[in-house]
């Protein structure tokens, strides 16, 4: 699906590279929550509490990056405030899993009861950290690119209505 771009005005360029951006972004972040997903599950984590959540927010993120990406841009206000409600909220969780997972691994392997030698649980526990550090940029950068489309969606919809309407409300063709 290429759009030539010298048949775009630079406006409608700018837009597209962003719209563009946006895509990728929410991808990139389907992969890394998926691939936090598997190395979470290979850290035999299923009975404990602690795995289950960490999945389910694994899950949630791929989920949200989902639907962020097959959702049209100029979606209602009230599916875009949750939406970005629900990016922040995992964003943060995602920084804080980051955090735990390369300040305290080996309290953490130990408080989520693996089955995996410590060592191991270690190494693929740096592994997520990584990860959701990755997912906590990538989060924030959607959102950024989320309120630069919906930005540049409400400036076209006022010039539209301002070339309709005159500066004292008089009808301009």
């Amino acid at each position: 699906m290429a759009i030539p771009i010298t048949s775009l005005s630079s406006s409608a360029s700018s837009r597209h590279h962003t719209h563009q951006a946006y895509l990728l972004t929410n991808y990139l972040l389907i992969g890394a929550a998926s691939s936090c997903i598997f190395l979470t599950l290979s850290l035999r984590l299923l009975p404990s509490p602690c795995g289950l959540l960490l999945i389910s927010l694994h899950s949630l993120t791929a989920i949200a990056a989902a639907s962020a990406a097959a959702s049209p841009v100029a979606s209602s206000d009230r599916s875009h405030a949750a939406h970005t409600a629900a990016a922040a909220l995992t964003a943060i969780f995602h920084g804080a899993t980051a955090l735990l997972a390369f300040t305290r691994s080996p309290d953490f392997i130990a408080e989520i009861r693996s089955y995996v030698r410590e060592d191991d649980a270690i190494v693929i526990l740096k592994l997520v950290g990584g990860l959701c550090g990755a997912i906590f940029c990538l989060e924030w950068v959607a959102m950024a690119l989320a309120f630069a489309l919906r930005f540049d969606d409400g400036e076209d919809r006022d010039c539209s209505t301002e070339k309709r309407v005159g500066y004292f409300g008089a009808y301009r063709a």
